[in-house]
């Protein structure tokens, strides 16, 4: 019994050996059952692109959105097919991106001014003839803005001036991340002033980066916009005149306080320094 019992206990021990070897000798790790062999992460429709559609918020103008985008309003408007006086509603989708049947060959884009205007006449005159408003009660959405037969300036015959008083402390740069404007710092409070005659047609805080933010039109290609105000004086849809105090410096969306002043021509973010007279 006692060899019998040995025996049993040597082959106990025999494969007890032979089974750590086995494991050491691994050079992978063991198997693992798989749970889940396919993940299903898209549906079958394929995603819209980024920048491709905008869904309209509370808030929304077709100029706010134009401008966030560096897109001209006019050819916002007609992308969307949306006439004057261009209303816009909350959860609307407006295409960011011209379909292919709108899209004309051979077409070039306007290029702006390279040096300062020259010519500075009519300055007094109205960027658009005023409307009386229908019910007398406006509404939100509604850009109360141009036809094509209303009367607008000429390019040239904007005048313009400075926005405000202060350090420069930056300038317009033409890198894809630079600044689009340029910066003036002074203490808070400070009188932002219009840059040119325009009429109001944005005025908010909905836009990323921009704070209590003004846009204001001057002639069919050229738009104003001054940002991180800490109070706003006017309202959309009213005209103001070049040298009119608009609103008062701040730091809203800024980390520290300035007025942040951009140009667009057709959309098109362009240097304010080629505007401004010197200084």
């Amino acid at each position: 019994m006692d060899i019998v019992r040995h025996y049993f206990q040597f082959l106990l021990t025999l494969m007890s050996i032979v089974a750590v070897a086995s494991c050491a000798g691994r050079s992978t790790p063991a198997p693992v059952a798989n749970v889940s062999s396919t993940i299903e992460l898209f549906d079958n429709k394929a995603p819209i692109q980024p920048d491709e559609y905008y869904k309209v918020i509370e808030g929304d103008t077709l100029f706010s959105i134009a401008w966030f985008y560096g897109i001209d309003y006019q050819d916002l408007a007609r992308i969307n097919n949306i006439q004057a006086p261009f209303y816009i509603r909350t959860g609307q989708k407006i295409s960011l991106k011209p379909a292919p049947s709108q899209l004309v060959k051979g077409r070039q884009q306007d290029s702006p001014p390279k040096t300062r205007p020259t010519i500075k006449i009519k300055a007094n005159q109205p960027v658009d003839r005023p409307k009386k408003q229908a019910y007398g009660k406006y509404t939100r959405t509604v850009n109360d803005d141009i036809s094509n037969n209303s009367q607008t300036q000429n390019d040239t015959e904007i005048n313009w001036s400075w926005p405000a008083k202060g350090e420069l402390i930056g300038e317009f740069s033409n890198a894809e991340q630079g600044n689009k404007g340029i910066d003036i710092a002074n203490t808070a409070g400070t009188s932002i002033f219009a840059s040119a005659d325009g009429k109001v047609v944005y005025t908010g805080n909905a836009l990323r980066g921009y704070g209590n933010l003004v846009i204001i039109k001057h002639s069919e290609s050229y738009l104003t916009a001054y940002a991180h105000n800490s109070k706003i004086l006017v309202k959309e849809q009213q005209w103001i005149k070049a040298g009119q105090e608009i609103a008062q410096m701040g730091k809203s969306d800024s980390d520290r306080v300035k007025l942040h002043f951009e140009v667009r021509f057709k959309g098109k973010s362009v240097d304010p320094l080629h505007f401004l007279p010197h200084q």
